[in-house]
């Protein structure tokens, strides 16, 4: 299941070893519910091999500033805690699957 991040525990995240997926989103936002059936099914998918986080935005406003995030849904992938890879708005499992594919 994606955990749900706030700074403190997306820090810790980027920090870990493990690359990190996360989805920037809002409950307001529709696109963003229709990625979050595909965003829990690419964390089971890779369970303990990759952490999924969610991070609201209207929640974690300095979160989205710091990664310049305009438009939501946004999709980041972090490794060695720098941001290698990211997607805009709704996206297939199978571009989730490539982008992760290229840092495991």
């Amino acid at each position: 299941m994606a955990q749900q991040m706030n700074t403190e525990s997306f820090d810790a995240a980027l920090k870990g070893n493990l690359p990190v997926l996360v989805d920037f989103w809002a409950t307001w936002c529709g696109p963003c519910r229709i990625m979050a059936p595909v965003i829990e099914k690419i964390a089971a998918k890779y369970e303990g091999k990759v952490v999924v986080g969610k991070v609201d935005v209207d929640e974690n406003p300095d979160l989205a500033q710091r990664y310049g995030i305009m438009s939501i849904p946004s999709i980041l992938l972090f490794k060695n805690g720098e941001k290698v890879n990211m997607s805009v708005g709704v996206t297939s499992e199978a571009n989730l699957d490539g982008m992760l594919s290229a840092v495991l």
